[in-house]
């Protein structure tokens, strides 16, 4: 089934449930009992309509908006363009996050776990009146739904860590729909079931046939694998545990040998194919290949990306974040920080080592300007398939997307929810943990092997350079001996190869988390009456994108709570059983007076 088909048979769906909820709850509902009662669910057909709504659902404007600033913009790689008046952008960036910043609500991604949550409880009817319908059909669109609404959950605990939990679907104006908060590690543990269920029942990537969009826009057995891959180094990194760790590298390994397994049996006689393991795609091709979406999209490294096509539907969060405000105005509301403009080394307030990396010259424009603050984004940003690099002898240093280079008519960019460096990435960080000393050189060296070799696939040739060169750069593990000094290069890297794609923010939690004590995921932070210190240098990390005013951040943010979102200020109003994230609880009070 090609893109254009699901998009019009998920439609239908979201047309069946568009009638709003009158009461103003903290799910804030799309109540179905009006459109989708008990005379819908007969049919297969009707069952593929809902599925595909529950993944446009996902797509949404106001999910991708947030995947956005939750995973980026708070971080140290994003800044609010000057010219961008956004008062709410303005005071995540300052730490002064007030429960009425509309940034904070989480209703669309609860609207998508209802949605989940109506399928789960009514697909099951379906197989006594349509035939077609099978036990196996069931319990495959049951496994994509519970891993679905899981990867909701898990968003929703990176944000908040207490977030109410439920199974229940909303379909009417009477149920009661307030449900209080659970502990991170409660939502936690129904998510790995949910994805353990899922990985028994759902489709393995390329079940769909090759050159169909689901293999990469539906939640397919490696997609499972790497969410609980990323739960478990979140989990681990908030607890410590061994376990954990292990976990993450079981299932990242999952994924790797999946992927493999796949090239060799559908690509082993190309002229492309590799010897390695990861196959990935090297040198200039690799921007092409995975971030331009004129240029095929859903590469082979990919494992699970939201599609657009344009047509049926646009990524207006991309669009407007990255790209262009208005449809005349080629400038973004979201710009690259400082951090991108220059190279560094490892200790430095800069990403990148080198400016023969792809990736310094690939993922923003006008990096090498010496007077520039901020610098327009590329990656997810740009119709072009050729390296900025290889243009850059002819162009000047300091282009941007307003000089040309960008020509949508529609904004059809997927946006990449995981791939499989980022995969590779987590089996390393968990690695360095499962280290048990700086002698410990097996396990580091591993960790750093797969580092290396994301990072070697982008550097520049010697002979393709400007002017040519006859040295060839490589990271040596010589510098990279110890624990510390190995977690440090696996957060760079994770940052080179994955800036502007919802992680970094994440990725400085859990490295805060590893060096914190005594934080206990089986409380409510509002039940605690102290919280763990922040680490310092996370907040030196967060705080490296302005020149100056970073030292009130990093004295603002103390402890634990401050790592989250305070529950947006009309959720707590209609629902008695939220708590408040407690060093928000004078902002809220401000708020309401």
């Amino acid at each position: 089934m090609k893109l254009k088909n699901i998009y019009k048979i998920g439609t239908l769906a979201l047309v069946s449930v568009a009638t709003l909820c009158s009461c103003n709850d903290f799910l804030t509902i799309y109540p179905t009992d009006k459109t989708v009662g008990e005379n819908f669910w007969k049919t297969k057909d009707q069952v593929e309509q809902m599925v595909s709504g529950a993944y446009i659902s996902m797509m949404d404007y106001s999910c991708q908006e947030r995947a956005i600033i939750w995973g980026s913009y708070r971080s140290d790689e994003m800044d609010k363009r000057e010219e961008y008046s956004n008062t709410n952008l303005d005071n995540i960036s300052a730490a002064n996050l007030m429960p009425s910043n509309g940034y904070n609500s989480w209703q669309s991604f609860y609207s998508v776990i209802n949605r989940c949550n109506i399928i789960l409880n009514h697909v099951n009817d379906v197989m006594e009146s349509d035939p077609q319908f099978t036990q196996g059909d069931c319990d495959e669109v049951c496994a994509e739904m519970r891993a679905l609404r899981a990867l909701c959950y898990f968003y929703l605990v990176r944000a908040f860590r207490d977030v109410p939990y439920t199974t229940q679907s909303y379909e009417n104006d009477e149920q009661n729909m307030m449900v209080a908060q659970s502990t991170p590690d409660s939502v936690l543990n129904h998510c790995i079931e949910d994805l353990e269920y899922a990985e028994r029942y759902i489709l393995h990537t390329g079940a769909y046939g090759r050159g169909d969009e689901r293999n990469r826009g539906y939640i397919t057995r490696d997609a499972v694998w790497a969410i609980l891959a990323d739960i478990y180094l979140w989990r681990a990194s908030m607890t410590h545990s061994e376990a954990d760790y292990r976990a993450c590298v079981n299932y990242a390994d999952k994924v790797i040998d999946s992927k493999d397994e796949y090239w060799r049996t559908n690509y082993g006689n190309a002229a492309l194919a590799t010897t390695d393991k990861y196959h990935l795609t090297r040198g200039s091709l690799a921007f092409g290949d995975i971030f331009v979406s004129s240029d095929g999209g859903n590469s082979l490294e990919s494992i699970l990306e939201w599609q657009y096509d344009g047509e049926y539907n646009s990524n207006k969060g991309v669009e407007q974040y990255y790209y262009r405000e208005g449809e005349s105005d080629a400038t973004s509301r979201l710009m690259a920080s400082r951090i991108f403009s220059t190279v560094g080394n490892a200790s430095s307030d800069f990403v990148y080592l080198t400016t023969n990396d792809y990736r310094y010259w690939d993922n923003v424009y006008g990096v090498g300007s010496t007077t520039a603050d901020q610098f327009s984004i590329r990656k997810f940003a740009s119709t072009s398939n050729i390296s900025y690099y290889l243009t850059k002898g002819t162009s000047t240093v300091g282009q941007n997307k307003v000089n040309g280079i960008m020509d949508f008519s529609k904004y059809n960019q997927n946006w990449i929810v995981y791939r499989l460096t980022d995969v590779m990435l987590m089996k390393a960080e968990a690695l360095v943990q499962l280290a048990s000393s700086d002698d410990d050189e097996e396990t580091l060296r591993s960790a750093y092997n797969l580092v290396k070799v994301i990072n070697d696939r982008s550097w520049i040739a010697p002979s393709q350079r400007y002017p040519t060169s006859s040295t060839i750069d490589s990271l040596t593990i010589g510098s990279y001996k110890t624990k510390a000094n190995m977690e440090l290069l696996v957060l760079a890297e994770r940052e080179r190869e994955l800036c502007f794609e919802g992680k970094r923010w994440f990725d400085l939690v859990r490295y805060c988390y590893r060096h914190m004590d005594g934080v206990n995921i089986n409380a409510k932070m509002a039940d605690q009456s102290t919280w763990p210190s922040l680490n310092t240098n996370m907040l030196k990390l967060m705080t490296r994108k302005f020149e100056s005013g970073g030292e009130s951040v990093i004295y603002k943010m103390k402890n634990e709570p401050w790592l989250y979102f305070p529950i947006l200020l009309s959720e707590i109003k209609v629902n008695s059983l939220l708590k408040q994230n407690p060093v928000y609880e004078e902002e809220e009070t401000i708020s309401k007076n």
